[in-house]
Order: structure tokens, then C-alpha cells, then sequence
């Protein structure tokens, strides 16, 4: 480890969890040099929903690459861009019945953030956001602005000017009307508060603790948003690409959000790729107004094509439902029980078990920790990190997938008996 504690940054995190040196990983199993095994939990904070190597989108790849094909591209029209665009029009727009323009930004989920911000602004002519209490939306200044984090905010001085933080139904915010309460701030002209450009939203608050937002909530969101002429933007970074269920988070409420901001696994393989998707109407954009370097990755046009072609051919969207079954069981019933001070949340194949009432922020880092001595790779998101996340790969094996929860019940038990 000598190498990474002498030059990488202080930054750095996860490694500081998971003390291994890691070479390989296939499916839903990682290696470390040592030659220890551990199941993946964390699929790259949701980067990896078809898993480590999926060799359906390995060989797509591979092929590509040994045709010379184009690896960079900025903008420009290519066979990876065109194959990815059909495709994608296929498989999720229109079999959805859905119509949006789809912008490629930069390489990762916080660029097409702020290409969101950007337009919304210029759409409206106004300069506010309203976000969310809990929000998680990325690391640039625009997209920190709109995070609740303030831990995470505090190096960007100045970052919210224009956005005002909502109730995010969740806690002592679940005992009142949280729309009830937006409403009531646009409608009075005393609040303070300028009606907002856009109103920016995650369906499962992930790193704000594994939050599911309520199907009435998100069409009452909807609703008010069209009432007031404001845009509603949906991130799907993390919870889309099949992670709740369905392609998109937001299909179990039947609601269409003006804009949709989708990267991690939309490559399929870990490639770095942001898509922003706007309604027609609303891509006002001049030629070259937004732009990036690596907005035309080719590998990760490649591997997504890839991977809506495996998602459709393995019913990817049924073998989820059905891990979802075994997954809130198994909770319910083996984990909440173990104590009145814990609080299971979920949906699909992202929980969350939530141990803030055990007193301690270290109590979660205890069971991760132990986690990860007996072969299981899973980290902790939410308020003050008291929450477990439970993260696999949508396509990890049912054996596999029980083999890590038991893994956290034995965390559990070994860490209440000391």
C-alpha cells in the first residue's frame, strides 16, 4: 500500500474501506491480488449493473476494437453513435412511448447535471432551483450546489446562490404535506423565495440513505410543476438502467419529467458516459452552446448498445423483480428483527438498513467493516453514514446474492455479541 499512502490524495475513500489490492472481477465477484474473493455489493456505486466483465458486452467490445474502430469522437457522427441512438430508440423511447432528444455530455454523471441547470435556465430565463433536503447530484459546482451535503459543499464557497433546499419526504418531513409545502412557498408572495427555473429530483434518494419517494409524491411533483411552468428534471444516475425495476425510476409513477439525467451503467461496462434526455420542445441548445471533450466516448457507445441488447434478450427487467422478492423477505424477516432499531427502506435491487437508531455512527462502519473480513464488499450512505447499502449487480447469480446476505446477518450477529 506503501505506493498509493505516498502519492495518491487524501481524497481518496473507498480504498480506505476496503483495504485490498484488487486485479479481476468477473460477474458479481471480485479479486484481490492476495488471492481472497469478496462478493460486490457496490457494482461501482451502480456503474456495474450487468456485473464485472458481462461477456456478451465484453465481446461487443472486443470486436470493436479489433475492427480499428473510431475511439474518439467528439461529436461527430459515427457507426458506435449511430448503432447506440437506434438502439436505444428501440429498446427504451419508443417501446415506452417516449420522446426526448438525447444530448451526450461529458464523461461522467455530474456533466449532464449541469448541462440540466444550464438549459433549464436558459429555457426559463430564470435563475433558481429548487432541490431536494437528502439530494445527492454530483461534484461540480452547479451539481454541489443543488447537493445537501454540507460537509461535501464546503470547499465551493458560494455554490447555492439560486437554489432552495425542499422537504424530501422522509423523517420528521414525512409528518406534513411536503408539496402541500411547495405549494404554499410559490403561492405566497411574502415567502422570500422566487419561483424556480426547475426543480431537480431523485426518485430514491441513494446516498441520502436509500429514500423511496412515494408514487403519489412524484405525481403530485409533476402536477405542480406543470401548474406553476416550471421544468421537472429527474437524476437517474444511479437508480435508472434497470436498477428499480424498469429502464427508468420514474415508470412506476407514470409521469414524464421534462429531462432525464442518466450515466453510471448506461455504458454497461463501467465506461464513463453521461446522457442528458430533454423534451423536443425544450432543446433550445445553439450548435456548440455546451460542449466536452469526451462527450463522444465510442466504447461506452458500444457497450450500451450491448447492453440493451442483453437486457432485453435475458429479461433482465423480470430476474429483477424477482431478486427484489428475496431481497425485501430476507430484510424483513432475518435482518429487522434482529432489533426495533432498525429500519429497512427499498425497492428493486437497491435497500438500505438503517442503524441511526443504534446511537452511534460507527455501529454501521462495525458491520461494513465485518463485512468485508468475511468476503463482502458493501458501504454506507446517508445521514452521517449510518445506513447499509445493499447494491449488487442486477444480473448477480440468486446462490451468490444469498450467499452476501448472509453474510450481513453474521456481520450483525458477530457485531451486537461483542
Amino acid at each position: 500500500m506503501n505506493i498509493f499512502e505516498k502519492r495518491e490524495s487524501n481524497v481518496r475513500s473507498y480504498c480506505r474501506s476496503f483495504p485490498a489490492i484488487f486485479h479481476r472481477a468477473k460477474g458479481s465477484i471480485i479479486y484481490s491480488e492476495s488471492g481472497d474473493e469478496y462478493i460486490d455489493f457496490l457494482a461501482g456505486a451502480g456503474a456495474l449493473n450487468y456485473g464485472h466483465n458481462n461477456d456478451y458486452i465484453k465481446q461487443k467490445v472486443l470486436s470493436y476494437l479489433d475492427t480499428d474502430g473510431i475511439a474518439h469522437g467528439l461529436d461527430m457522427y459515427t457507426s458506435a453513435k449511430e448503432k447506440f441512438l437506434a438502439k436505444f430508440s428501440e429498446l427504451v423511447l419508443t417501446s415506452k412511448k417516449l420522446d426526448y432528444h438525447v444530448q451526450f455530455c461529458g464523461p461522467t454523471g455530474t456533466n449532464a447535471v449541469e448541462a440540466a441547470l444550464k438549459l433549464a435556465r436558459k429555457i426559463k430565463k430564470r435563475p433558481g432551483i429548487f432541490s431536494f433536503m437528502g439530494a445527492y447530484h454530483g461534484m461540480t459546482l452547479g451539481s454541489l450546489s443543488i447537493s445537501g451535503n454540507t460537509e461535501i459543499r464546503a470547499g465551493a464557497i458560494g455554490t447555492s446562490n439560486n437554489v432552495t433546499f425542499m422537504p424530501y419526504p422522509y423523517g420528521f418531513m414525512e409528518s406534513f404535506d411536503t408539496i402541500e409545502f411547495i405549494e404554499s412557498v410559490l403561492n405566497d408572495v411574502n415567502s422570500g423565495i422566487e419561483k424556480p427555473a426547475a426543480i431537480i429530483f431523485e426518485t430514491v434518494q441513494a446516498e441520502g440513505g436509500i429514500i423511496v419517494a412515494p408514487i403519489e409524491w412524484m405525481q403530485r411533483l409533476r402536477k405542480l410543476c406543470d401548474k406553476h411552468d416550471i421544468l421537472l428534471i429527474c437524476d437517474d444516475i444511479q437508480v435508472g438502467c434497470g436498477r428499480t425495476g424498469s429502464f427508468f425510476s420514474f415508470e412506476r409513477a407514470d409521469i414524464i419529467p421534462d429531462m432525464v439525467v442518466l450515466s453510471k451503467s448506461i455504458s454497461g461496462y463501467g465506461f464513463p458516459m453521461s446522457l442528458l434526455l430533454i423534451k423536443p420542445e425544450l432543446d433550445i441548445w445553439e450548435p456548440g452552446e455546451h460542449t466536452g471533450t469526451f462527450r463522444g466516448n465510442q466504447l461506452a457507445f458500444v457497450g450500451g448498445t450491448a447492453a440493451l441488447e442483453y437486457g432485453e434478450s435475458t429479461n433482465l427487467e423480470q430476474d429483477v423483480k424477482v431478486k427484489e422478492f428475496f431481497l425485501k423477505n430476507f430484510l424483513t424477516e432475518e435482518i429487522a428483527p434482529i432489533s426495533e432499531n432498525i429500519n429497512i427502506r427499498g425497492i428493486g435491487m437497491i435497500w438500505g438498513i438503517d442503524v441511526a437508531n443504534f446511537g452511534s455512527s460507527s455501529f454501521a462502519k462495525k458491520i461494513t467493516s465485518r463485512c468485508f473480513e468475511l468476503g463482502l464488499v458493501i458501504e454506507r450512505v446517508g445521514r452521517n453514514d449510518t445506513v447499509i447499502k445493499i447494491l449488487p449487480p442486477l444480473t448477480i447469480e440468486m446462490f451468490t446474492l444469498q450467499r452476501g446476505c448472509s453474510i450481513i446477518k453474521q456481520a450483525f450477529d458477530d457485531c451486537l455479541a461483542k
